[in-house]
């Protein structure tokens, strides 16, 4: 099967997006898998999927599969890309578009300086809703947030303190003295790997540089360390405005550029701005069985 794609990217977070308005090719997880192989298909952290609208009042429903060829809930550079991707193949002329995602409704603009603003919803915070099975049940109370004991015999003091935010997806922020040289890869894996995240977890590790700046380094279910991930950003910067940390307009400074998180708090909604780039368009042969 012959497939059309655009290879798209928001601060080096790199996507295959596919055109699904008037064709569903009905990818397997492996035909997924496939498109984001680096050595063998396009390559990509994720592959977006455009949709027509799935009901009255919202433009488009929007997939993401993990390179991993699992279907995951959220992606917040990949939204942006997603408002470029429907704009420039004139799927509509609206300067904002509302998105259906696995589990929420997304409203993309355009923030008036050539980057894109993206109503990601409001955060949660309760562990069943990560989910989380804490193994300590006593979390750590700190301002109005919440830091978790997560045994790791893989460290020296045999256990992490982590924050936990759910974005729709879940996410877990590990604050460290210098990320540069955090063991992103070895710790990573090893939290992902606890029975307290039953359907995994993304994990952040976020180093403050001042109230309204930090830099970070996400591990992602399904793709590994990417140059940058737009839940992860809003999940970090939003646990540090709990924390007392952080103020409530965050710069994120990721490996693959500048991401900005605003949040009021409570229920109101996080808002990512980033850029969104197109790469290049073309054509895949996918072979039919993998």
């Amino acid at each position: 099967m012959r497939v059309p794609f655009t290879k798209m990217q928001g601060a080096g977070n790199d996507f295959v997006v596919l055109d699904e308005t008037r064709q569903c090719y009905g990818l397997s997880t492996a035909q997924y898998r496939f498109l984001g192989d680096r050595h063998f298909g396009v390559g990509a952290d994720q592959i977006l999927t455009v949709r027509p609208s799935p009901s009255a009042g919202i433009d488009f429903e929007y997939l993401i599969h993990n390179a991993d060829g699992q279907e995951v809930e959220h992606c917040g550079n990949g939204a942006r890309c997603f408002l470029k991707f429907v704009q420039d193949q004139h799927l509509t002329d609206k300067a904002a578009v509302s998105v259906k995602t696995m589990n929420r409704v997304l409203e993309l603009r355009w923030d008036g300086a050539g980057r894109v603003r993206v109503d990601m919803g409001a955060p949660r915070f309760d562990p069943a809703q990560i989910p989380f099975v804490p193994p300590d049940p006593l979390a750590q109370q700190t301002g109005t947030g919440q830091l978790w004991k997560l045994p790791l015999d893989t460290v020296p003091a045999g256990f992490v303190r982590l924050a936990l935010v759910s974005m729709g997806n879940p996410h877990a922020v590990l604050i460290v003295d210098d990320v540069a040289h955090a063991d992103v890869a070895t710790l990573g894996v090893a939290i992902q790997r606890q029975s307290a995240f039953p359907q995994g977890v993304n994990v952040g590790f976020m180093q403050i540089v001042g109230r309204k700046q930090i830099e970070l380094r996400v591990y992602e279910r399904g793709a590994g360390e990417t140059l940058a991930c737009g839940t992860g950003a809003c999940a970090a910067a939003v646990a540090g405005m709990q924390l007392g940390l952080l103020d409530g307009r965050v710069n994120v400074s990721t490996r693959g550029g500048l991401l900005s998180v605003e949040w009021d708090g409570d229920a109101a909604p996080v808002l990512l701005s980033g850029p969104a780039t197109t790469v290049f368009r073309g054509e895949i042969e996918l072979p039919d069985k993998l």
